[in-house]
């Protein structure tokens, strides 16, 4: 009776192990293909928003800012 406990067990362990890897298997692929498909829908759908403005100049007070900040994490 213990071997047949022991069994059954291990057969409903392994059930549920293979379910959560076929289902965390498949929904890699499901967002892998959703993401491919929506790249491929709008690929510049962020970078041509009316709204966004980059500025990737900063003034001189942050850029010494962060010069300085850099020397005392390296020690300097």
């Amino acid at each position: 009776m213990d071997n047949n406990l022991v069994t059954e067990a291990l057969t409903l362990t392994l059930y549920g192990m293979s379910f959560v890897f076929v289902f965390l298997a498949l929904m890699v692929v499901v967002t892998t293909f959703m993401s491919a498909s929506v790249l491929r829908l709008q690929p510049n759908a962020i970078l041509e928003s009316p709204g966004a403005v980059i500025d990737d100049s900063i003034d001189e007070e942050a850029e010494f800012v962060i010069r300085e900040a850099i020397k005392m994490h390296r020690g300097n």
